[in-house]
Order: C-alpha cells, then structure tokens, then sequence
C-alpha cells in the first residue's frame, strides 16, 4: 500500500470535513432546513436573495439533502487527493523547471482552497474586489505554468504539440489576465477585446486537452490523473456560464441542476494537485508493446466510414446542413443554459456531424489502427449516437419561420430546415462504432475491466441525476410584461399573440393564487396547474384540506386559473358565464321595458327635430358631457359647478350634464328654432343654463363607457344655445328597481344665466 508524505494529516482533515457533512446532513432530515448544509457543500452563500423579506429560504426536500451529503463525500475525497502530497521516499530529482512547475501548480490549487474557504467572509464583508486581486495572482500563475510545461516536456511530445500548446495557453493566459486588469480598471472595452482573443475559455480549454495528451504519453504521469483531467475537462465545458442559484418557490429547477454541478467540480484542483505530486515520484517502467491493431478486410472498414455520410446525404439534399438543429433538450442548454461561448461551439459540433464529419474520423482511425485512436473513435461515435437519440425523444416542434422573439434565431438564423430526425444520424453512428469494436476487437486485462466495471457505475449514476434534470432544463418565461401588452394609444409595436399555454400562465400570475417568482419558467407552472387540476377535479376534502394547509390555497380560488387548462374547473366557469350571460340579458330587457312604458313627452310646439334614444343609456361615472374647441382656457371648475347644482353646469364649448352612475336613463332630446314653453309637472329638477357653442358640435358623450348622444344643435349652427335640462328619478318594478328619465331641450338664445325652475325634494 503507498504511503504519502502528509497523508495522515489529509486523511484526518478529509474525514473531518465529511463527518461535518453527515452531522449537517442529519441534522437537516430532523429538522426538514438544510440552509447550512446547502451553504456548506454548494459554497452558495446567496441562498437568502431568493426569499421574500421576513420569510424562511425555501425548504430543502429530503431526496436533495442524500444527493448534498454524497457530493460531500466526492468533496472529502478531493480533500485527501489535494492535501496528500506526493509518494512517500526520496525527492526525485528532476531539474530546477520541474521544481518550479510543481510549485506553481501547488500554488494553483492553494488559490482554490482560498477562494472557496473566502467566499463565506467576502460575501460578508463586501470585498469584492479580493477575486479582482486573486484572479489577477492566478493570471500570472497561468502564464507561468504554460512556459514550464512547454519546456519539461520537450524529452517526451514532439515539437508541434508543444508548440501547440505554448502558443494558445499563453494567449489564453495572458487574455484572462488582461481581462481581470481591465475589469479592476473598468476598461470594458478592452476587456471584451482581450475576452475574443481567449476564444470565449475556449483556447484554455485546447491547452489543456494538448496537455492531457502529453500526459498520456509521457511516463512521468499516471492513467488516473489523465482521466481524472478528462472529467475537470468534460465538466468545464457542461457546466453553464455566469451565475446560478435558485429562483422560484422550491428547488426542482435546472440552476439547483447547474448549482450542484458546480458543487461537484473538483476534478480540476485535483488534476492539478495530482499533476504536482507525480512530477516528484520515481519514473515508472513501461514495456515496448505494439500499439497498432492489424489490418482488416477493406470492405467492412468502407461500410464503417460510408455510414454517416448517409443520412448527412439525405440532409443536404433537404437544404440542412445540422445534425439536431433548435430540438431537444441537449440542444436547449448548450443554446440557452451554458453561455454563448458554449452556443457557439455546440454549433460547430452540429454542423460538423451534420455534413458527415464522422466519416473523416473514422477513416483515420481505419488507417492509423492504434488502440487509442480506435478507442477514441468508438467512444465518440457511441457518444453522439446517444446525443441524437436524446435529442430526437425530446424534440418538440419548432416554429417555420424564426423571427425576434425567438431565441434560437441568433444562430440558426430566420428560416432553417430541419432535415430528418436525429435518430437516423444516432443508428448510423452506433452503426460505425459496432463495426470498429467488431473488427479490431482489443481484449481487456483484469485492471481494464474493473476501469470498465467502474465506468458503468458512474455512467448509470450520472443518467440518474441527468435525467430527471433534463426534463426540469428550463423552458421559456412569460413575464408579467408579457401578460399585460401595451395599450394602442401607448404607440408601441404590438407583440405576438399569447398562445394558449401563456394565457394559463398569465391567468395564475395575475390572480396571485400561487405565489410564482418572477423567473419562474412555463413548463414548470404548466406542471403545477396540471397537478392542481388534479386535485380540483376529485374533490377529496382530504387533498383539499392539505393544499389549504401547505400552500394556502382554497379549492375555489382555482376556478378561474384553471379554466383552459382543468375540464372541471373550465365547466364551472362556463356554466358561471352562462348564468351571467342570462342575468345580463334579463337586465337589458329589464331595462328596455322600462324605458319602452315612460309616457312619450308632448312638445307643447313643434320641435325643429325630435330623437327618442331606443335603447337605454348607461354612463361610467354618471356624466355625459360636450367638447369644443374654444379660444378661452378650460375652466376646471365645471364638474364643481355640475355637482353644486346637483344637474347641469356649462362653460364655452363645454357642456355637462350629471345623472346617478348606478342606473340606466331613459333620453329624449329635442331641438326647437325658439323658445319653447317651460313645463315642470312630472318632472322632479329642472334647469336651464346658456351654452356658446364654437362649432355647432353640440354632442353629449362619454368616452368611458362609449355612450354618445345625437347632436343637439340647430342644423349644426354655432352661436348660443339655451339648453333645458329635464330629470325624473322613479321607482320601477323589475331587477333594477329604479329608473332615471332625461329630457334635454336646445334652442338659439343669447343669455348666461342659470335658471332652475323645479329644485328636487331630496337629492340623488
């Protein structure tokens, strides 16, 4: 068994930071909060931003506690990887380089431990600009490291990987130190300069593959800390961009995905720490064995490569050059979830597929024959094979015509053909790799296959987690912007029309029955509406006791929510809106009836024209009202003056007349060339006042409810008008149990003066 210079010490250090998480975790299954363990192995300390002021964070379910005590575990074992140090005996001597590699990766690693063990206290304090300084300290570290890995492994890789390797890591390196400078200085110009040159991360990431494969080949470095390189590499390029953490109500999202992920992303420290150890260990033996598998018969190896350029021919012969396209889920979080960086190169990956890309690696593999490129081959050909399948169980219909409010039209660009189904690409991609293993089939030793036994393993747990994280990747979000639409009067270009899924959403934002973040995606309320419905439909007391209990919600609250997307729920507000109808309209004909049996009023002379209104009259605020353009200010005071005399008031060009809001008015309106004679009998307020009319628009309106009463002027003539005013309130037998009756006189006459010739009893 070996033995490790500080191994004891990292063991205890590693097993104390795991029993740490196994107390929090039980702690956090009795207690049913898990903050501080989430705090712990997440290292998310903004867990309290996502909770409205005053309540708790939301809950953590228990399933999600096993699954932070496991990463803990992975985490305690980073620990032990990190602070081991390197096979116990004597220093090997490798030359003053090696020295100074190993002490800058050491130095690499501490800036992570410090980083990770800060955040809780930078947080705090406030001091963000420690990662300012930090960041640029590992700059300076990365440029190091790239120069001395160009110069210990000149006796082991050939000259071009090395130079490969020095020219894009110091661009990379030099790029992300530029940037942290820039952003210390809030150059944001030069910053976004210095972030293209780094290609998006992507130049570090090729330095670090070129490095991978010297240390496969150099003996130096061990097959574990290779592959423990490829998984800090593969997770690199999965995990998302930017910021994560939760939103919402609860936990079930793809950023509680992402954020976990990033929990789980120790590989890197410990390909470095590894890297560091293994620089000083003795060199291992290794045996001259041929690596090159022995010819095939050309016929099978022909089919190999020729069968990913079948369905790539079926596409182009559609006008598509993409393998997915806009479709499923992987395709979704690479275009959405993980930065355009990550958008861009899935993109190059799709088309590359897509055009029968494939075929060229395999043909090289056919020619080269070594066992690493025929297991690399394999492995990606397997890989993409399962991606297309994927891909094509998720695919959901995309529209025919990308346009702005589509995010995908960004890179695939306005219209783009979808060619044939992934799946066809997937069979005649596993196709190829079954053809490969079955023509230089390479035997496994015991170790290999233990390798094999433990890939499986954690293949099978990673399809576990991703899975059911594949159906939480987030969908589009309709805002509360998007439920309330700019009005026509705001000038604003009308947006496109809510499909039927968004008028659910918006229905459960707008009535606050479920309390839903801002960020909260659509699918994830759809699936809750459809759970509710559920339970609205059975009518257990039970269930509906319970969701009273835990989410405070009434069953009856969910009615109209619910509608388009619950049969029941939508039934009742059918039936609600049919009795509405039905009382409506026994209200209008109430209504009709009413005015339809007032006595018709005699003019005591012939009136120059008459207009009986057939159809009662409704008013929003109970006042109808006339506007004419005049040369004199508008006084404000009309309203004031209306409600003074409880009837009429007028101004130059504005006229107004009171009536009670609550009740629909009978209205007859009659027009004479003189003055007619004044009558009061049947008639309970009586008023008449003096109107100059610039225009001879004499029409009383109100613009609220749309009510617009025919012109009162004589044949359109301006001048001045004298204006009567008619009222009777009387009781009526029906379902609005009152009526109001307007009888409005106009005729030519100078005079201003107001003039009331019956004062009601009470007022309205």
């Amino acid at each position: 068994m070996r033995r490790y210079r500080l191994g004891r010490i990292a063991t205890l250090i590693a097993l104390g930071y795991f029993a740490v998480v196994v107390v929090l975790g039980v702690i956090s299954l009795i207690t049913a909060e898990g903050g501080l363990l989430w705090k712990v192995v997440t290292r998310d300390f903004l867990l309290d931003w996502f909770s409205d002021p005053g309540e708790s964070p939301p809950a953590i379910p228990g399933g999600l506690m096993v699954v932070l005590v496991l990463i803990g575990a992975l985490q305690a074992w980073a620990l032990w990887q990190v602070l081991r140090g390197r096979v116990s005996g004597e220093l090997t001597e490798r030359g003053r380089q090696v020295g100074l590699l190993r002490l800058a990766l050491y130095a690499g690693v501490g800036y992570g431990l410090i980083s990770i063990a800060a955040a809780p206290l930078v947080y705090a304090l406030e001091i963000y600009w420690f990662w300012s300084v930090t960041g640029i300290l590992s700059g300076c570290l990365q440029v190091a490291t790239v120069w001395l890995f160009f110069v210990i492994l000149r006796d082991t890789v050939s000259r071009g990987l090395r130079l490969f390797s020095l020219v894009v890591g110091a661009v990379a390196a030099v790029s992300s130190l530029g940037g942290e400078i820039t952003d210390l200085l809030d150059l944001r110009t030069a910053g976004q300069i210095l972030y293209l040159a780094g290609g998006y991360g992507h130049l570090w990431l090729a330095w670090s593959v070129s490095i991978l494969i010297a240390q496969a080949k150099d003996p130096r470095w061990s097959a574990a800390t290779v592959w423990t390189g490829v998984a800090a590499q593969v997770i690199s390029v999965v995990q998302p961009s930017g910021t994560v953490g939760f939103f919402g109500s609860g936990f079930p999202s793809i950023q509680t995905f992402f954020t976990l992920l990033g929990a789980a992303s120790v590989f890197g420290l410990v390909w470095d720490a590894r890297t560091a150890h293994e620089l000083a260990g003795p060199l291992p033996e290794r045996g001259a064995v041929s690596d090159r598998m022995a010819a095939r018969p050309w016929p099978l190896a022909a089919v190999a490569v020729a069968l990913p350029l079948i369905p790539a021919a079926v596409n182009l012969a559609q006008g598509s050059f993409h393998w997915i396209g806009p479709r499923g889920v992987i395709e979704h979080y690479f275009r959405v979830e993980a930065g355009s960086g990550n958008a861009l190169s899935w993109l190059v990956v799709d088309v590359f597929v897509g055009v029968g890309g494939p075929a060229l690696l395999i043909l090289a593999a056919v020619l080269r024959r070594t066992r690493r490129a025929l297991w690399f081959t394999t492995s990606a050909l397997v890989i993409a094979a399962a991606v297309g399948f994927v891909s094509a169980l998720t695919a959901t219909t995309a529209p025919e015509e990308f346009d702005d409010f589509y995010e995908g039209s960004q890179i695939y660009g306005d219209t783009l053909p979808l060619g044939i189904s992934p799946a066809w690409y997937g069979v005649a991609l596993l196709a190829s790799a079954l053809l490969l293993a079955f023509l230089y089939p390479t035997p496994l030793t015991r170790p290999a296959r233990r390798r094999m036994l433990v890939i499986a393993q954690v293949a099978t747990l990673v399809a576990l987690v991703v899975v059911p994280a594949a159906d939480l990747a987030r969908s589009p979000v309709t805002t509360a912007e998007d439920c309330a639409p700019p009005e026509p009067w705001e000038g604003q270009p009308e947006g496109p029309q809510l499909t039927r899924d968004q008028r659910l959403v918006c229905s459960l934002r707008q009535s606050e029955v479920i309390r839903l973040a801002a960020g909260t995606p659509d699918s994830m309320i759809l699936t809750h509406a459809r759970w509710l419905c559920g339970v609205y439909t059975r009518n257990d007391p039970r269930e509906v006791a319970d969701l009273k209990a835990t989410q405070g919600i009434a069953r009856d609250a969910l009615t109209y929510p619910l509608a388009e997307v619950c049969p029941s729920a939508g039934a009742v507000v059918s039936a609600a809106a049919a009795e509405s109808d039905r009382e409506m309209q026994e209200w209008e004909a109430d209504t009709q009836r009413m005015c339809d049996t007032r006595p018709r009023h005699r003019p005591l002379i012939r009136p120059a024209k008459v207009v009986r209104m057939k159809e009662p009259q409704w008013t929003d605020y109970g006042a109808v009202e006339t506007y004419e353009e005049t040369e004199e200010a508008y006084e404000e005071d009309v309203l004031d003056e209306a409600q003074d005399d409880g009837l009429v008031a007028s101004r130059p060009g504005n006229l107004m007349v009171l009536t009670h809001p609550d009740y629909d008015v009978c209205v007859t309106l009659e027009t004479y060339a003189r003055r007619p004679p004044v009558e009061t009998k049947g008639w309970d307020h009586v008023v008449e006042v003096g109107y100059e009319s610039p225009a001879g628009d004499m029409v009383l309106r109100d613009d609220l409810s749309g009510t617009e009463f025919p012109n009162l002027s004589l044949d359109g003539r301006a001048g001045h008008y004298r204006v009567r005013v008619h009222y009777d309130w009387f009781d009526w037998d029906g379902p609005q149990e009152a009526g109001q009756r307007l009888l409005i006189m106009a005729f030519p006459a100078k005079g201003g003066e107001r003039v009331t010739y019956r004062k009601p009893a009470q007022p309205r």
